[in-house]
């Protein structure tokens, strides 16, 4: 039974002294604070859980950095969807399964611990199924198990190309589903199950899952679950998301998410950036998580997210690295701390009155979010939890305890060494 002791450790209430995590295939089996290093046991500065990683597109890897060249004056995320599905229009498996396992490594390096996957690239250019059908998404799982990875597979359901019902663009096709295949894709994903692998639902967008659908793939899927599982959703990512829908459905995409969907604990909203002040205190009130990813939604010019308000409703958000312009878990939380003050034009703005350590509670927070939209007991350390950790050593042995914490996340660069275990 491995053991490891830690000068200190991020527990779920906070930082604690001299730190001794016991743990059997896995999981963690004991915690014991306020211990005594032992002859010949592993030693670290400082444990952490190793963060999860809760909303990605792997694919989009191959064109980070490829989109930073003008294509149009009103350049917006609307022109850089074209140029990802261009590259999405080139893919096989295999090519996927090279993509997503580079990806993968570097974000096990990088000291995340597990990855929500958005997977909407189901089929062949044209929309023919591959043989099998879930060729696309077992390239996923391979690429995660040969990484070492921990993966929630959200296969996603895409079926119109607007809030108006259009059909499917060309360029759109590989990603369809009816609700019946995509059940059908969804109890055959279930079969792979592990304890490092977790199957959930991904709606892609209200604009690209039709009113009339939404209670028949939520009921479909409730039916063959088992159980609760995580559902993501991207939502008021884009001003002009937010007007189609009051276009169209006379409300806002969050709005009328909550009125027509059983939305609770086990929704994962990602982005949400344009929430109003009911919103907010709806999601919060709901317990959803909020999918948060700084450098991607600084990338597209998305906008930033109200999250001081939010947090005053006791809200629950995570972290993730989207679209792979940025793979570093700890950059995503300094530029969401970042975003805030420059929103606010004020410092610290993550700190609380009885917290005031900045990095101890965005590290924290993200793990909780992270680990409830992963639908798997992730991201603390606590008995019965998932034993990946991650050990931060201080060669230099100039920091201890807080001070660590707060080197990794404000500390560019920060000269501490980093190591999932």
């Amino acid at each position: 039974m491995p053991s490891f002791f830690a000068d200190y450790a991020l527990l779920p209430h906070g930082l604690q002294a001299n730190v001794r995590v016991s743990m059997v295939e896995g999981v963690i089996t004991s915690v014991e604070a306020g211990a005594t290093l032992s002859s010949g046991e592993q030693h670290c500065a400082l444990l952490l859980p190793a963060l999860p990683n809760l909303h990605s597109h792997a694919f989009q890897r191959a064109m980070a950095g490829l989109a930073e060249v003008q294509g149009d004056p009103n350049d917006s995320f609307w022109t850089w969807r074209e140029r990802m599905y261009a590259l999405a229009a080139q893919l096989d498996p295999a090519q996927l399964f090279q993509i997503a396992l580079k990806l993968y490594q570097q974000m096990r390096r990088a000291g995340y611990g597990h990855v929500c996957e958005f997977h909407y690239l189901h089929h062949q250019a044209g929309g023919k199924p591959y043989a099998p059908a879930h060729a696309m998404s077992l390239a996923l799982i391979e690429a995660a198990r040969e990484a070492d990875l921990g993966l929630t597979l959200l296969p996603v359901l895409y079926m119109s190309g607007g809030f108006d019902g259009a059909p499917l663009s060309c360029r759109q096709q590989r990603f369809g589903h009816s609700v019946e295949s995509f059940l059908r894709l969804s109890e055959t994903l279930m079969r792979y199950e592990s304890a490092d692998l977790r199957v959930g639902l991904a709606l892609h967008s209200l604009r690209a899952v039709p009113a009339s659908a939404l209670t028949e793939v939520l009921t479909g899927f409730g039916e063959i679950s088992q159980g609760p599982r995580p559902i993501h959703i991207h939502i008021s990512e884009q001003q002009a998301e937010v007007d189609a829908c009051l276009a169209e459905r006379g409300c806002t995409p969050i709005s009328w998410l909550m009125e027509h969907a059983p939305v609770d604990q086990n929704w994962c909203l990602v982005h949400a950036t344009h929430a109003s002040a009911q919103e907010l205190a709806e999601m919060a009130k709901r317990a959803v998580v909020v999918g948060l990813c700084p450098t991607t939604e600084a990338n597209l010019g998305d906008g930033l997210f109200p999250l001081p308000e939010f947090l005053a409703h006791d809200g629950r958000w995570g972290i993730g690295s989207d679209s792979h312009i940025c793979v570093d878990p700890f950059e995503e939380l300094r530029w969401l701390e970042y975003g805030q003050r420059l929103r606010t034009q004020r410092r610290n703005v993550l700190a609380q009155t009885d917290s005031p350590r900045v990095a101890e509670n965005l590290y924290l927070q993200a793990a909780r979010g992270g680990s409830s939209a992963s639908g798997l007991a992730l991201g603390q350390i606590a008995m019965g939890a998932s034993a990946r950790l991650l050990s931060v050593r201080d060669p230099q042995h100039l920091r201890c305890g807080a001070e660590l914490l707060s080197t990794l996340l404000f500390r560019v660069p920060h000269e501490l060494e980093v190591q999932i275990l």
